[in-house]
């Protein structure tokens, strides 16, 4: 069986990474790696070498345009559409894998979709009502023939779409399964790799646009005026290739020009990226790392905002608005030690660290093409939505 998996930036890459290293060890399995969107952008640390180092030969999709308003991303899905169809028709893989929800995975699910080739979609039934992130991620569960989310919510949401439950299964989130094969560098190692100081530990912001907002970047003025009064280091993981996030970068480096203890970084590999969130003293943003992984850190997370609205979230989780004032008692509370006491030990709901194990075995018994192509339309199950 030739597997063919689409990764479209070094976010979705280090939820990716881990099985696609499990399932290249898979016998009878071929697998192929297609890199579009951000992994191919200088600006965004041309991450597909990343990839590369780690033994898979990377079959490049361009189509990212440099400009970020609603034209150039509507451009740039057409693009990749393109692009995808002609990389399934050279690759002819047997099967496509996707992940998650980034607008750019549109193209790859149409050009399969027309192609007759099925389709293995990875955390599905998750929610993020701020973005067009849900919309996406709904449209690629009608469009998907095998689904392997996070958790036991996610899963009856996409029973109750009408998904056959043969087809859905609990994995967990992939990207936990670094913590549990890899020993994260310890503070002195990550100091060198980053070229910074970890003491005192910083604020790590990931904070990425609105994408449902007529401007997606108007929440993010308010949230740096917040970080005028936040008297901590603050480091910035660059946002995603999403609507005007060109805004965002340019704010954060003028934010970082001003203070000698902040600092951005373009491209974390996962390892580091990992490590960092072991050493960090808050996660405050809007980024889907902050709901999935920090928990499993016991890091407190500030989410801010409506980006990822309905998410399921540990208790490590501290909602906000995104107004000034909010973020700053958010930020107080979340730096307490009363807070950080009470979270200390929790359980990740997102999963245990081997998802990569359950989809490469769910992976290898799949059903015959036409099985998996055939789906019925059911009503949703009435008691889906039983534990």
């Amino acid at each position: 069986m030739h597997l063919v998996c689409v990764t479209t930036s070094r976010a979705d890459y280090s939820h990716l990474r881990l099985p696609l290293l499990t399932l290249a060890k898979c016998p009878g399995l071929k697998l192929s790696v297609v890199a579009t969107a951000a992994h191919l952008s200088p600006q965004f640390g041309n991450s597909a070498t990343e990839i590369e180092r780690d033994g898979f030969s990377v079959f490049a999709v361009p189509c990212l345009l440099a400009g970020d308003d609603d034209q150039s991303i509507a451009t740039s899905i057409g693009l990749a559409t393109i692009g995808m169809a002609q990389a399934f028709a050279q690759l002819q893989p047997d099967v496509v894998m996707l992940i998650a929800d980034r607008y750019e995975l549109m193209a790859p699910a149409t050009a399969a979709m027309a192609m007759r080739i099925p389709i293995i979609h990875l955390e599905g039934g998750e929610v993020s009502e701020g973005a067009v992130d849900d919309c996406v991620r709904n449209a690629l569960t009608k469009m998907a023939h095998i689904h392997l989310t996070p958790h036991l919510q996610a899963r009856n949401r996409v029973l109750a779409m009408g998904e056959e439950s043969w087809r859905v299964h609990v994995v967990g989130a992939p990207s936990l399964d670094h913590l549990s094969r890899f020993k994260l560098m310890e503070k002195s190692a990550l100091e060198n790799v980053l070229g910074a100081r970890l003491d005192p530990a910083p604020i790590l912001v990931a904070y990425h646009p609105v994408t449902l907002d007529d401007d997606p970047a108007q929440e993010s003025r308010i949230f740096f005026e917040a970080l005028e009064a936040i008297n901590q280091p603050v480091w910035f993981c660059f946002p995603n290739a999403d609507h005007r996030h060109q805004q965002l970068i340019q704010s954060a480096r003028s934010f970082s020009s001003a203070r000698h203890h902040s600092h951005i970084f373009v491209n974390l590999n996962p390892h580091t990226y990992f490590s960092l969130l072991g050493h960090a003293q808050v996660l405050l943003g809007n980024s889907s790392s902050g709901i999935m992984e920090a928990a499993s850190f016991d890091l407190p997370c500030v989410n801010v905002g409506r980006r990822q609205q309905g998410r399921l979230k540990a208790p490590n989780v501290i909602d906000c608005p995104a107004e000034k004032d909010a973020i700053l008692i958010a930020v107080k509370k979340a730096m307490s030690a009363g807070f950080r006491h009470r979270i200390k030990g929790l359980v990740n709901p997102y999963g245990d660290g081997t998802a990569s194990e359950r989809i490469a075995e769910i992976v290898q018994n799949l059903p015959d093409r036409a099985a998996l192509l055939h789906k019925k339309s059911l009503h949703p199950p009435t008691d889906c939505w039983r534990a």
